[in-house]
């Protein structure tokens, strides 16, 4: 029965880098969304 245990451990890590990994890329993502929109608002202002 320890398999299971494991299986489901070694599921959750994955899943869980998984998400991390998409929660960084938003982060730079909309940081580097912000830091265009505020280049390209000097730029014409």
């Amino acid at each position: 029965m320890w398999y299971f245990a494991w299986i489901l451990g070694v599921t959750m890590a994955v899943l869980l880098a998984s998400i991390s990994a998409m929660m960084c890329d938003a982060k730079e993502c909309a940081l580097d969304e912000a830091r265009a929109k505020a280049a390209n608002d000097t730029r014409q202002g």
